[in-house]
């Protein structure tokens, strides 16, 4: 290894792989230190410089230097360069893991090899990544050869490799397409502000607009809707609310609650919640199918948010005046205060500051820390209440399954059997209806499961937890 071919090896090598020629020195002459040792002796104290600029060889040996010839031809060529392969490999690996460290969270493209056991193998340029099952958007499907776009979601070494994770459920992936369809966005004309995701269901998109010639939420939308379609139909289906950002709390979270129609906001600061007053036709929309709504608007705002009608907040605010009033050591006034601040059950009050207490109220420590004892354990015995109702009721809706099956058997069973019809006709005649009797008792143990969950509710807890 003469110094031309050295500098043609650390050429190639920085060419070919993207490493850094530094590291390409450093990792020959370890590779050579060590071969020598094997050579010399471990003991020895080896030392190998190469010369940047010409690719001179300079070795010594506890202290002697040895000639450019010897230092290689004596060392063993084989050894170097098993241990030069490996230093270049884990240069190759750093150099990677450096690059798609600095991708995390941004979109990348790649083709599937492999889908195999919900988890799928993607070629991107340089390297395999993996999109496992969980990163996958719920109801989607893909294949060999397809296309796919995500997001980088992990980066890790693991051993001579550099291991890349992709997710199509960050919800990063929508503000890339968002960048990457539109283009005010890209210029730094329209920003978007926040984002909150369920991943193949619904996501909500905060914007502005620098520029007051610039619709924001027009922009993103694009004419007859093409950009927005666009990112639906990569994201498959999935719906998107674009919604355009205010500094004001008060006209964020109606925007974030879109399309439903807000009455009035309550920022309970202290909570860091807000009550948002409906009317009872916009109930349903403002909290949304399974309260998807109202949750992706939470995500979006950082508040909390309870959605409520006039009459439920009138109803709320009696009760909770009315059950802090009975807590031993509160008064009617502080009572009220508390309301005024958000405080509408056991469960808010059990978490309250004590020093904001006391400050409210000009109560002593003993006083406020008694009331959030009390607190804690109204709001304890009605958690317990609120369970044993759902527990009831879920016993309730077994037992009328139940009974629905065994009148659907015995109503299949007189099918397959018509002569005994007849006599079974005749039967429930003379004895009452029972089948009448069986289904009204089904109605019967309904009934009763709603009643026991109502008394659980109201039980012990005013207000409720």
């Amino acid at each position: 290894m003469n110094a031309s071919e050295v500098l043609r090896i650390v050429d190639a090598i920085h060419r070919d792989k993207n490493i850094d020629k530094e590291i390409v020195f450093e990792g020959i002459e370890a590779a050579l230190v060590s071969a020598a040792k094997k050579h010399y002796g471990e003991e020895s104290d080896i030392i190998v410089n190469i010369d940047r600029q010409d690719g001179t060889i300079r070795a010594s040996i506890d202290g002697e230097e040895l000639e450019s010839e010897e230092a290689v031809g004596r060392i063993g060529a084989q050894t170097a360069k098993q241990v030069m392969i490996q230093k270049i490999r884990e240069a190759e690996r750093d150099a990677l893991y450096d690059e798609y460290e600095e991708l995390l969270n941004h979109m990348v493209s790649g083709i599937i090899q492999r889908y195999e056991g919900g988890a799928a193998t993607v070629a991107l340029t340089n390297v395999e990544a993996i999109l496992p099952r969980s990163e996958q958007i719920p109801g989607e499907t893909h294949h060999a050869n397809e296309r796919v776009r995500a997001t980088v979601y992990e980066v890790r070494k693991a051993g001579s490799r550099v291991k890349v994770i992709l997710s199509r459920r960050s919800p990063s992936l929508v503000q890339r397409l968002f960048e990457q369809e539109i283009p005010e966005i890209a210029d730094g004309v329209i920003e978007v502000r926040g984002i909150s995701r369920e991943p193949g269901y619904r996501s909500k998109v905060a914007v502005s607009s620098s520029d007051a010639r610039v619709d924001c939420v027009g922009a993103c939308v694009g004419v007859r809707g093409n950009r927005i379609k666009n990112i639906v139909d990569e994201l498959a289906g999935e719906r998107i609310d674009i919604v355009r950002w205010d500094e004001d709390l008060e006209v964020l979270i109606p925007n974030a609650l879109s399309p439903a129609t807000v009455e009035q906001v309550i920022l309970c600061r202290m909570l860091g919640r807000a009550i948002v007053l409906v009317s009872e036709d916009q109930l349903s929309l403002a909290i949304g199918r399974r309260g998807q709504n109202v949750r992706l608007a939470s995500k979006l705002s950082g508040w909390d948010i309870e959605i409520m009608t006039q009459e439920e907040l009138a109803e709320s605010i009696d009760r909770a005046v009315d059950g802090f009033s009975q807590l031993e050591g509160m008064t009617l006034e502080v009572a009220e205060k508390l309301v005024e601040e958000g405080f509408l059950s056991y469960d808010d009050l059990s978490i309250i500051e004590p020093d904001d207490l006391m400050q409210m109220g000009s109560l002593s420590e003993e006083t406020v820390n008694l009331i959030v004892e009390q607190a804690e354990e109204r709001a304890e015995a009605a958690e317990e209440a609120a369970a044993e109702a759902r527990r009831q009721k879920r016993e309730q809706e077994r037992l009328a399954a139940e009974v629905a099956e065994a009148e659907a058997a015995a109503a299949e069973a007189r099918g397959d059997q018509p002569g005994e019809g007849d006599g079974e006709a005749e039967t429930a005649a003379e004895g009452g209806e029972p089948e009448a009797a069986e289904a009204n008792g089904t109605e019967s143990a309904a009934e009763e499961g709603e009643e026991s969950e109502k008394q659980a509710a109201d039980a012990g807890q005013q207000p409720p937890a």
